[in-house]
């Protein structure tokens, strides 16, 4: 696809607007928890490109310059040829026995008639084991035979839980006290690899269950030898992370790529965000003013259309309206919706490659390799290759010179299904009008792509405006560290959830609790993440909280509090989380609920769910303000009583709904619940009053945390608290900053980032603001842990305690929703 000379201008002025130039990890493709690509290093092509959970997803990007190939995308993946299969690859059965077999029971000789017969896997869960295991002690033994010993690096795959050791040929081979929640690959040395024989051997496993779920399954692998390459790695110039687009620059020999990633996650337009479809463009001219002659070429691997790398996958190719070339690829099994949990990738449904259907653009699928010879499509099978593809695109550019060319490529995902709602199989957004029935439709995604070419050009203006407003706005709001810290949040955020619309005809915005536990649509991911939401599009917001609410007022949840979550991603089908959390969620509602009527100027969405509502704010008239023991958001710093900052949200929710009730002219219960707020906020001024702070309990003056719930006092401009307990807060904060932040209390050095952007913006001082900010930037420039954005560190070293790639860092845009609302 060749571009007009002045959207190919467009390209350098946005490369000319600098944003952010170092990131913990950079967002590549950044559509849903499922369509979602990262580069982990510096270097783009330092390392494989990743799903944000760190599973490798490779794309890879090279250029043929005078017949020399210099590689920008991507970097050496290891190929793995099964020896022994395990159960995510195909079936098979053991001899097993929960009873302690006699001495020698892990060698070729041992009689193991009389133990049972299962197939594999074994494990607690009965909808994903094949044989039942919930006991003590399990004993396996697997005959196989082998016809070839050439094996360049033999590993053992297993997944294993709990403690485990695994004999080859009688021969101890692994063991550990420990357990995993997905199988890994442990390298095996030759002498052990010696042990194999042709015909019979045997692998022999005991596990013992200690604690929680059980599981067992294994198998053995080969790292194939691949032949040296002749690649030569180009020199990156430079990256520029925006809102919409992260931008590289490179040199080629004698020519310069540069290289942008456009995933149009623009916040007014919800079809747009739900489209899955990105672009990646290639800007090429030469350096020397010479021309050169150069081919340039992209892969994808079939296993971003996969969970493991494990999964046999299948492709097609064609052209399309004649505008279109394809390359398509699912895995073959396509169990639509039929997993749940957090380190998961899709496995059903396709993804595609695209391009113009020029003359000059070849494309071909061939198997992968160290660095396969991409240019051409003959190139022969690798072993494995029957589970790994690579989707390759190449693009002739003739004699390149340096008259600036642009060639576009999309990829995108279409998973046919993507959420379960109550039972209900729901479409994305963009197919809302696709009748129940029909799923996946290639043609209806390649007329998407048609779409997306053909408004290419509005679309980056589009994007190059969202990512000037980002920017600007933060700028704004809290100076240059501040605006680079909102850039990174913005498309992590939005690529947490998935839109689809409810049975009901409603939006659904449902999140994915990322590397926490995978819940769907978390009340208390959903607070954190408003801001940027409220200060952009509330009607997302709205999305967040629909589900919770029907959840509620169709009976399916009966207490007298909101529920924590809607069930674990992609199936939304009910609460899953093990313990609820009361006080938390229903100010956390509350409080929402009163923000979107002050960013949409009434009260409209709170007065369709008044009655839920009202439950919960008279559940936290007798619970919220001096809460029992029991969880808030801040979970995993274990249960707390009397918890201080838990008793403010309450406070200031009751005050959220006493403005809601002024505003829909119910002015008895607007006065009865602002005059119930403000006695309990004088009330907690005194119990929580440790002098120069108020502490984390109201029964411990010793103690101290940030009460980041206040800001809602703030930002409603509901006036409960008065500013001397935000100024007194502030000046004790400032005295217990270590180099990476503001610890989230006096329990622990680690902080959660987002509650460091709220308390900051507690201050009216800009100095102060920015002395919360600064070591938070510090953080996102110079953690040791390059993941996504994670939300939990460590302030003394900077380093990733939790969580990674999660929507709550969206909540660092309340600094610019307080600018917006005037509450400075």
């Amino acid at each position: 696809m060749r571009i007009a000379s002045f959207c190919i201008a467009l390209f350098f002025c946005l490369g000319a607007m600098a944003q952010v130039k170092k990131a913990p990890a950079y967002p590549l493709i950044t559509h849903d928890p499922y369509f979602s690509i990262w580069s982990f290093t510096d270097e783009l092509n330092a390392s494989p490109t990743k799903h944000w959970s760190g599973a490798n997803q490779p794309l890879l990007g090279m250029i043929r310059v005078d017949g020399k190939l210099y590689r920008f995308i991507g970097n050496e993946e290891k190929i793995y040829r099964t020896v022994l299969s395990a159960a995510d690859e195909s079936s098979y059965e053991v001899k097993y026995t929960e009873t302690e077999p006699a001495e020698g029971w892990m060698n070729k000789n041992f009689n193991d008639a009389q133990w049972k017969t299962g197939t594999a896997p074994f494990g607690s869960s009965r909808s994903r084991s094949k044989t039942f295991w919930n006991g003590k002690h399990l004993w396996v033994r697997r005959q196989f035979v082998l016809n070839d010993l050439n094996i360049n690096q033999l590993n053992l795959k297993l997944h294993h839980d709990d403690n485990v050791q695994v004999f080859l040929n009688g021969e101890l081979v692994y063991t550990c006290n420990c357990w995993n929640d997905k199988a890994q690959l442990f390298p095996l040395t030759d002498a052990i690899k010696s042990n194999l024989v042709k015909g019979e051997n045997i692998i022999a496993v005991h596990v013992e269950n200690t604690a929680g779920g059980a599981w067992l399954d294994l198998g053995l692998s080969d790292e194939v030898k691949l032949a040296p390459s002749n690649v030569t790695a180009a020199i990156q110039k430079s990256v520029n992370v925006k809102a919409t687009q992260t931008v590289y620059e490179f040199t080629c020999g004698a020519v310069d790529v540069q290289l942008t990633f456009t995933s149009p996650l623009l916040m007014g337009d919800l079809r747009m965000i739900s489209r899955p479809v990105s672009y990646v463009s290639f800007l090429t001219r030469s350096n020397d003013n010479k021309p050169h002659d150069a081919q340039l070429y992209f892969g994808a691997s079939t296993v971003l259309s996969a969970n493991n790398v494990y999964q046999q996958t299948e492709t097609a190719s064609g052209t399309y309206k004649n505008t279109l070339k394809y390359l398509q690829a699912g895995t073959r099994e396509q169990p639509v919706l039929a997993k749940k949990g957090d380190d998961l990738r899709i496995d059903w449904g396709h993804v595609y490659v695209v391009a113009a259907a020029s003359p000059r653009i070849a494309q071909s699928v061939t198997a992968p390799g160290r660095y396969p010879d991409a240019f051409s499509s003959t190139q022969p099978t690798a072993p494995g290759s029957e589970k790994q593809f690579m989707l390759n695109t190449v693009f002739d550019l003739g004699k390149q010179g340096p008259a600036a060319q642009e060639n576009i490529l999309m990829l995108g995902y279409d998973d046919g299904y993507a959420i379960q709602y109550f039972g209900k199989n729901l479409k994305a957004w963009w197919k809302k009008e696709v009748p129940e029935n029909v799923g996946e439709i290639k043609e209806m995604m390649l007329d998407e792509f048609i779409q997306a070419q053909k408004g290419y050009a509005k679309i980056i203006r589009q994007c190059d405006s969202a990512n000037k407003r980002v920017y600007s706005d933060a700028l704004s709001a809290g100076g240059n560290a501040y605006a680079e810290l909102c850039v990174l949040a913005y498309r992590q955020s939005i690529a947490a959830h998935k839109p689809v619309q409810s049975p009901q005809g409603d939006l659904l915005f449902l999140s994915k609790e990322n590397f926490s536990n995978g819940s769907i649509n978390t009340v208390d991911i959903t607070y954190p993440s408003a801001p940027m939401f409220l200060a952009y599009n509330p009607e997302l917001l709205k999305g967040m909280m629909n589900g919770i609410f029907y959840y509620s007022e169709s009976g399916k949840w009966a207490k007298p509090f909101a529920a924590h979550d809607l069930g674990t991603y992609p199936q939304a089908n009910g609460q899953t989380y093990g313990e609820d959390m009361p006080v938390e969620e229903s100010g956390n509602m509350l409080i929402l609920a009163a923000a979107i009527a002050k960013a949409e100027k009434n009260a409209k969405y709170a007065e369709k769910h008044w009655q839920t509502l009202t439950t919960w704010a008279e559940y936290l008239s007798k619970e919220g303000f001096d809460p029992a023991n029991q969880l808030c958001t801040d979970d995993f710093a274990g249960h707390l009583a009397r918890n201080a900052n838990l008793s403010v949200k309450a406070i200031v929710a009751l005050g959220g709904y006493a403005m809601l009730a002024a505003q829909l002219g119910k002015n008895d219960i607007a006065v009865k619940y602002n005059t119930m707020a403000k006695d309990m906020a004088t009330r907690w001024t005194q119990m929580a009053d440790a002098g120069d702070h108020y502490a984390l309990t109201f029964d411990n003056k010793n103690s101290w945390s940030q009460k980041y719930n206040l800001v809602w006092d703030k930002l409603l401009n509901l006036h409960l608290f008065p500013e001397t307990v935000y100024s007194k807060e502030i000046a004790y904060y400032l005295t217990k900053q270590n180099e990476f932040g503001l610890p989230l209390d006096s329990r622990k050095t680690y902080t959660k980032s987002d509650w460091i952007t709220w308390t900051a913006t507690l201050t009216k001082n800009q100095n102060d603001f920015q002395a919360f900010i600064k070591p938070l930037h510090k953080f996102a420039q110079e953690t040791p842990s390059r993941v996504p954005l994670n939300d939990w560190h460590e302030t003394t070293n900077g380093k990733q305690v939790g969580f990674q790639a999660r929507s709550v860092v969206a909540g660092y845009f309340i600094k610019v929703l307080a600018d917006k609302w005037g509450a400075r």
